[in-house]
């Protein structure tokens, strides 16, 4: 499947219908009239959490696990939380590996009938290519907002097959609205990073997280500290000097670390490299708290695209 990215009324693919046809054997989400209970959704990620209140709008209760600022292959919940999970009408999470301390949870779920999407099984995934994780699914799509347009369709395409008439046409105006922000927020990516000439395209991050960001806007990942798409890998000695001497062929002024994790590892390969390099931390993988600059998930987006386009024209 490939990923539109203009603008576009949506077209929904066969695959995408399919797969969320999958879970028409779970409980229905039921519309919100007099009397009747509030549907229930249940949102792993803070990141994911944003879009799907984004679609729902007022039609659905919508639960987010992940606190700001956390980090989504190491966060943990509550006995609460898990009980809201195994009683809710659905279950939105991201996939592809990337809640690690939830699968347990998720089985569960899923066990007591709680339908569950994994929205990255749906939009045109990518592998990793390089480091421990090589050949995996990569879970990080929302780096490609064009993906996250993606994950709308999918998104509305469930609600729409799980919930009565009145939710799925309020889901379906505000989805639409939604999507047209996503595209604008593309668009604006797009020209931030057409400012950067091309030969100085090049990341190093704090693990595995831009790939999907490099495909859509023709940046090179040239290399990470932690050679893995998880936090939870370790970089051995031999790693770090290995990407210490890549940084200094490649010329490249800066090193990206996520803003929920330590900068530690990536002030240590800072410290490798005889030229000057600079740590620059991004909202990589958390949404923070409502003050902060990456409250929302197009926030986060735009602040990384700036930092990202000034970490790399360190002369601008």
């Amino acid at each position: 499947m490939t990923v539109g990215t203009g603008r576009h009324r949506r077209k929904r693919s066969a695959p995408i219908i399919a797969a969320v046809l999958t879970l028409g054997t779970a409980a229905t989400v039921t519309a919100c009239s007099p009397g009747e209970e509030t549907a229930r959704i249940v949102v792993t990620t803070n990141i994911l959490g944003d879009v799907v209140r984004n679609v729902v709008g007022e039609s659905a209760e919508v639960r987010v696990l992940m606190k700001p600022n956390a980090d989504p292959h190491s966060f943990g919940i509550s006995a609460q939380e898990a009980g809201a999970m195994e009683s809710a009408d659905l279950i939105v999470a991201n996939g592809l590996g990337l809640e690690e301390g939830l699968r347990a949870n998720l089985d569960n779920a899923r066990s007591e009938g709680v339908a569950v999407l994994e929205v990255g099984e749906h939009i045109d995934p990518l592998e990793y290519t390089g480091g421990e994780s090589s050949g995996q699914a990569d879970p990080h799509f929302w780096t490609d907002p064009a993906r996250m347009v993606a994950a709308v369709d999918v998104i509305e395409d469930t609600l729409a097959d799980q919930v009565e008439t009145g939710v799925a046409e309020a889901v379906a105006g505000s989805a639409e609205t939604y999507r047209d922000r996503l595209e604008d927020l593309d668009s604006e990516i797009a020209d931030i990073a057409e400012a950067i000439p091309a030969e100085r395209r090049k990341l190093v991050t704090n693990h595995h997280v831009f790939g999907y960001f490099a495909e859509r806007f023709d940046f090179e990942v040239i290399g990470a500290v932690l050679p893995s798409g998880t936090t939870l890998a370790s970089p051995s000695a031999a790693d770090l000097e290995e990407l210490a001497r890549t940084v200094e062929e490649a010329g490249v002024p800066t090193i990206f670390a996520d803003s929920s994790q330590p900068q530690k590892l990536a002030e240590a390969l800072s410290g490798e490299v005889d030229t000057e390099v600079e740590v620059v931390p991004l909202f990589s993988e958390s949404l923070t708290e409502a003050e902060g600059d990456a409250a929302t998930y197009i926030d986060m987006q735009r602040s990384n695209a700036e930092a990202i386009a000034a970490g790399l024209n360190p002369a601008n």
